[in-house]
């Protein structure tokens, strides 16, 4: 029976989350702020993994100060993962920067705008509509008085 998952898909979704606690509980470099492992590529042969993380509120100055601290903690970071897994290998680190998610929420952002406005639009027709069925409404009545 094939399994569901490869072996490198199963141990990066646990490699993600051991770095994800590493980061937030180990490292109190307080220019990281709060990053979060949006998800971790690991090669099949488990020798290295890519790593994306997202940085909310971050300009692009301290996004890559922040890649610069945890390419730096790295050798720290595949310890603490080496504690925590039994790997025969613990996997090379490198750390990238995930616009996926942030692009997500502006690409959001902008279809509640459309949203907003199309609805302001569709009330501007109708309060037209009224005014002038109103209107006509009005011309109508001074005929039929006489």
């Amino acid at each position: 029976m094939p399994r569901e998952f490869s072996r490198s898909r199963r141990v990066g979704q646990q490699l993600m989350k051991e770095i994800a606690v590493i980061i937030q509980r180990d490292l109190k470099d307080p220019r990281l702020g709060m990053p979060t492992v949006s998800s971790v590529d690991l090669s099949p042969d488990l020798k290295s993994a890519r790593v994306y993380l997202t940085f909310l509120n971050f300009t692009e100055q301290q996004i890559k100060g922040a890649l610069k601290i945890l390419t730096a903690a790295k050798g720290y970071i595949r310890s603490a993962v080496g504690k925590n897994m039994k790997l025969r290998v613990i996997p090379d680190l490198n750390f990238l920067y995930d616009p996926s998610l942030i692009e997500g929420m502006r690409i959001g952002h902008l279809v509640d705008q459309s949203v907003r406005r199309d609805e302001e639009l569709e009330r501007q027709r109708e309060r037209r509509e009224r005014k002038e069925g109103a209107a006509g409404a009005q011309a109508d009545s001074p005929e039929k008085s006489e």
